[in-house]
This record gives C-alpha cells, sequence and structure tokens, in this order.
C-alpha cells in the first residue's frame, strides 16, 4: 500500500518550488495528469562511486512507494531507494555547468570527479 507522507510531517524527501515547478511543466507538456502522475526518484548501483540517483517520471505510483507532495507535486520512491536519499533536496538548477536536477543528500561521504555517483 503506498504511504504519502504529508506536508507537516518531517520529511524525508524534500522538493524545492523551482525542483516542483519544472517537473510540473514537463507532465502537462507529456499530457499527464499531475494529480495522479509523477516523479519518480531512484538509486540505482554504478558509477565510479557505486550509486547514482536517477528520476523518471511515473502515471502512477507502484502499491510499496512513499508518496511525497510538495508544491502540487507528487514525487514517488520505492523502499529500496529511500534508505540511500532520505533527508535529500531535490532542486532544479540552471548555470555554467548545465541545466537540470539536482539531489542534495547529506548522507554523502564520497562522490566521484564528476558528481554522477555517490557513496553513502
Amino acid at each position: 500500500m503506498s504511504t504519502t507522507v504529508e506536508e507537516s510531517e518531517h520529511p524525508e524527501i524534500e522538493v524545492s518550488g523551482a525542483g516542483s515547478d519544472k517537473p510540473l511543466t514537463l507532465l502537462e507538456k507529456e499530457s499527464l495528469d499531475t494529480d495522479t502522475a509523477g516523479p519518480r526518484l531512484f538509486v540505482q548501483q554504478g558509477g565510479c562511486a557505486g550509486l547514482s540517483c536517477g528520476m523518471r517520471f511515473d502515471t502512477s505510483p507502484d502499491e510499496d512507494d512513499s508518496i511525497y507532495e510538495r508544491h502540487n507535486l507528487r514525487a514517488f520512491v520505492a523502499p529500496a531507494s529511500i534508505q540511500y536519499i532520505a533527508g535529500s533536496v531535490v532542486e532544479y538548477e540552471t548555470g555554467l555547468h548545465g541545466t537540470g536536477f539536482d539531489v542534495e543528500n547529506p548522507d554523502v561521504v564520497s562522490e566521484c570527479g564528476c558528481g554522477d555517483s555517490f557513496r553513502t
């Protein structure tokens, strides 16, 4: 059964205003229903440091997902990934090094040189 993590609870995942505005725009561009669809944050093995974060859009959460509702955005995280990204903040950044989503994880103890993978 999916679990919705309320705004008033201590969040395990936070999404900034900019981190929610861009996915909402992209979901609407893809004609996905923002009341049910949302980004899925996940962690997978890979990269120099061992783990990497990813994000994709899903039309609805899986049965065992945690659902984080922030700034009208529903973000989904599977139980296997939450242990690696709990306490993280999802941002959308633009700058000299590119434009895209960034997951700021306070539990990272090392990263590869390019910053694409990490170890907790």
